[in-house]
Parts: structure tokens; C-alpha cells; sequence
């Protein structure tokens, strides 16, 4: 019998040490802008770090994902950790001393951004050595609302300790990520690399990820549906509510509201999922997920409340994360162990690149149509996305010939990273 999660000790320090980074990152991640507005006045560059933080990640995913099948995981993660300390150090002593010029909070978002992105693939395939496979969906839950907790927790204490003294913030996320690789560090497990072979920025390298997931029609469409069409039009819909309920800028209570209800729906979706098994029923619950996005979009067309807004959007969010789940389990379950990294890579790449475009759509459809027709405008691209995923052979056929996730034996299961992201990935339906 595999042992309790309770119990097993390299999982506990695996999800302390996610915890205590992903806080951390998210406390800077809103001080980090109030710094460069409160040093030089200007909103554009302070918009200017989370851009170069969102570009350096999508640049360096899919070889992060190459070394992290080339070198043993827990070092990977390791010399990542002493990285990453090495940078906040760096800008927690020039931030006490009144001197962080704005190359220095761009250099330091840079190397964040990349190192993360080698280190969450290495997680990923620790994680896989560490959990058993029937432990699969309930340890990714725990995952997933320890870092829903902190999106929800990090940005109120970060604003917080900003407003006492600017350097606090990067001081509790240096401790935060000093603690982490503590935690790192006690791991007992490994997790072997394969035998290397070709250059880690080789096209066949580079590609291999996005190449497996290709090759089963169960994958390739669920992520090019679920993953960027709904990414998009949800990040566009949220984009929208946020500004029509924020009455142009004039008031933050309704559009606040609004994100806040996106984070909670993702949390409850989280604690929910142990519950109800989303492995096993991964295509009801992203049929379920989509076409309440189209319901969502309809009502917000016709009915102007920012408390419905923000319970449907809670709705949406919730059926997401646990969708999700399910779909990273069956993901990683067909995932040929000496892969996991690339095919992480590839499945976030994927599933991020159209983050940075949904808002600018929805901002130029309610520009120039209104909010309800943008409302109308970005249902029907959520109506196209759901009919596909309902009616699509391969998403009814499964991930494997099949019609069946492939079986994997105790310590076959990979979960989700338990990284210090740079940028914010997930809180969209679609992202897995």
C-alpha cells in the first residue's frame, strides 16, 4: 500500500518549499511596479517589468524544459535556488539603500523569469519520482490550492509590508526562497536524467515537447482549444468585466471584486477536486468548463452587476482548476519519463503564449464596440471553442488509442511543479 500523502516526507518538503517561494514571488511581483512608479512616476515602466518577466519566460520555456531532462532534478532545482537567492539578495540590499536603478529590477526580473522557467519542469519531474500514481489527483489539488492561497494572501501582505518600508517585500521573499531551498535540499529523492545526446538548443531538442503532444489528437486538441482558444477569450472576458464594472477607471470596487472572485473560484476549485476524482473524468468537466464560459459571456452581455459577474466568473474559475487537475494528470500519466520536462515545457508554452493578448482584445473590442457586443463578441469565440471540445472525435477518444490514459506503475506520476513562477500562468480556464 502506497504511503498517505500526510506521511510522505519529500512530498511535505516539496509543497512547504512551493509555498514558501510562490509567497514570496507573489509579494514582489506587486511590489516590484510600486517601486518603479514610486522612484520615477512613470506607469509605463513600471508596466515595463512584468513584459520583460512575461517575454524572458516564454523565450527560455522550451529549453528549460530540455535541461531538465539532461541534468538530475533536484541539483537542476538546486543551483536555480541559489540563483534565484543571489538576484533578490542583490535588489533587497540596493532597495534598503535607496539605490535599485531601473536596469538593476529589469536584470533581476529577467533572471527570475528564466531561472523559473528551468526550474519548474525539473519540479515537475521530482515530483514524478515522488508521489505514486494512484495519489495522482489529490496531490495536485493540495498543489493547486497552496498556490491558489497564495495568489489570494501574497499581493495583501506584499502591498502591506511595501507601505511600511519598500525593502521589506524582497526581504521576506529572499527569506521566503532561502527557506525553500532548505526545503529542496532535504529531499531524499532523485530523479535521473537521460542519457544526453545533441545539443540542448537543437531544433529536434527544442521541439520534442511540442512534437509528442502533437502526435496524440487527444492532446494537441485539448491544448490548442482549451489551452489557447480559451485562455484568450477568458482572458479577454475578465479583461472586459474588469473594466466596464471599474466604470472607466473612476471606481476599483466593482472590477476588484471581480479578480477577486476569479482567485477565490480557483482556490474552491482546488479544495474541491479530491472530492470528486477530475481524473477520471476529464472530458465532462471540460465540456462543463467551457460552456459555462459561454454562459457567463451571454449573461454579462444582457445584465450589468458586478455581483453576478463576479459569481459567474468565480463559477468558470472553479470548473477550470478542477478540469485542469484532471487534465495535468492525464497529461503527465502518457508522458514517457524521460520527457516530463520537455513536455511540461511545451504544455505551458503553449498554454502561455496567448496570455499577454487577451486582455489587449478585450480592451480593443469594448473600445470600439461597446461592452456588450465585446461581451457578445468574445462568447461566440468561447461557443466555438466548447462546440469543438463536445462534438471532436479525439477529445471523446481519450489520450491513448484506447480511449484510456496509459497505466503507470508507483513513482510513474508526475504533478504540478511546485516552482516560484515569475509571472502569473494560471488563473484562466485553459491553463493546465
Amino acid at each position: 500500500m502506497a504511503t498517505p500523502l500526510r506521511s510522505n516526507r519529500d512530498f511535505r518538503l516539496l509543497w512547504m518549499s512551493g509555498l514558501f517561494a510562490v509567497l514570496g514571488s507573489q509579494m514582489s511581483a506587486l511590489a516590484l511596479p510600486l517601486l518603479i512608479l514610486k522612484e520615477t512616476g512613470s506607469a509605463v515602466q513600471a508596466g515595463t517589468v512584468g513584459t520583460v518577466s512575461i517575454c524572458a519566460v516564454l523565450i527560455t520555456m522550451l529549453p528549460g524544459g530540455v535541461m531538465a531532462d539532461r541534468i538530475e532534478r533536484r541539483r537542476l532545482m538546486r543551483l536555480c535556488d541559489v540563483g534565484s537567492l543571489i538576484a533578490v539578495a542583490a535588489l533587497t540590499v540596493a532597495v534598503w539603500y535607496g539605490r535599485a536603478p531601473m536596469a538593476l529590477v529589469l536584470l533581476v526580473a529577467t533572471a527570475g523569469a528564466v531561472l523559473n522557467s528551468v526550474y519548474a519542469p525539473a519540479a515537475f519531474g521530482l515530483m514524478r519520482a515522488v508521489v505514486p500514481a494512484d495519489q495522482l489527483g489529490t496531490a495536485t489539488a493540495r498543489l493547486q490550492a497552496r498556490t491558489a492561497t497564495t495568489r489570494l494572501v501574497g499581493p495583501l501582505v506584499g502591498g502591506a509590508l511595501f507601505g511600511v518600508h519598500q525593502a521589506l517585500p524582497f526581504t521576506a521573499q529572499f527569506l521566503g526562497l532561502f527557506l525553500s531551498t532548505v526545503c529542496v535540499a532535504l529531499v531524499r529523492t532523485r530523479s535521473a536524467a537521460r542519457a544526453k545526446a545533441g545539443s540542448v538548443f537543437s531544433r529536434a531538442e527544442l521541439t520534442a515537447g511540442l512534437g509528442f503532444l502533437w502526435r496524440l489528437p487527444y492532446l494537441r486538441t485539448v491544448l490548442l482549444v482549451f489551452g489557447l482558444g480559451m485562455n484568450f477569450a477568458f482572458g479577454a472576458l475578465t479583461f472586459t468585466a474588469l473594466a466596464v464594472f471599474s466604470e472607466g477607471g473612476r471606481s476599483g470596487l466593482g472590477g476588484g471584486f471581480v479578480i477577486t472572485c476569479v482567485s477565490a473560484g480557483a482556490l474552491a476549485g482546488a479544495l474541491l477536486a479530491p472530492r470528486i476524482a477530475p481524473d477520471r473524468h476529464v472530458r465532462p468537466l471540460l465540456v462543463i468548463t467551457c460552456w459555462s464560459c459561454v454562459l457567463t459571456a451571454g449573461v454579462l452581455a444582457w445584465l450589468s452587476s458586478p455581483l453576478v459577474a463576479g459569481l459567474l466568473c468565480a463559477l468558470c474559475m472553479c470548473l477550470s482548476t478542477v478540469a485542469s487537475i484532471g487534465f495535468l494528470s492525464t497529461l503527465l500519466i502518457v508522458t514517457p519519463e524521460d520527457r516530463v520536462g520537455r513536455v511540461q515545457s511545451a504544455a505551458s508554452f503553449l498554454s502561455s503564449v496567448v496570455q499577454p493578448f487577451g486582455p489587449l482584445a478585450g480592451g480593443a473590442l469594448l473600445t470600439a464596440l461597446g461592452s456588450r457586443t465585446a461581451f457578445v463578441a468574445t462568447g461566440c469565440v468561447l461557443a466555438l471553442s466548447a462546440a469543438v471540445v463536445t462534438f471532436a472525435p479525439s477529445v471523446r477518444a481519450g489520450a491513448s488509442p484506447g480511449g484510456s490514459p496509459a497505466r503507470s506503475g508507483p513513482g510513474d506520476a508526475p504533478q504540478e511543479a511546485p516552482a516560484r513562477p515569475a509571472h502569473d500562468t494560471a488563473g484562466r480556464p485553459g491553463t493546465p
